[in-house]
């Protein structure tokens, strides 16, 4: 069973679980702020799920990265969608500073 770390927690989850999900389960969110509140559900619209990960994950989603791709996004920022990211082994996710986790020279 893999598990997720995240801010200090570790999360076990099964493996092929939504990377979103796996961390509003258990209390954590993957969003900064407002975003908490203004966000789309998990459907790649707006991108403020956007997190670092480091670990085995789901090849990118085309919509995950047509919403990378926009601003305040840029594709090659090595960021992923936590809403469209699933989860194949053990995880290290961090979150960074900015309304969607966008600037990576910054932590929250």
């Amino acid at each position: 069973m893999p598990t997720v770390t995240f801010e200090g927690e570790r999360i076990e989850c099964s493996e092929g679980a939504e990377l979103r999900e796996t961390l509003l389960e258990v209390g954590l969110s993957p969003h900064n702020g407002a975003s908490n509140y203004a966000n789309c559900g998990g459907r790649a619209i707006c991108g403020t799920c956007a997190v670092e990960v480091d670990g085995p994950t789901s090849e990118m989603t085309e919509r995950e990265r047509k919403r990378l791709s926009k601003w305040p996004h840029e594709l090659d920022s090595g960021l992923r969608l936590a809403c469209q990211t699933r989860v194949e082994g053990d995880l290290t996710v961090r979150k960074h500073g900015g309304f969607w986790g966008q600037n990576v020279d910054e932590s929250r």
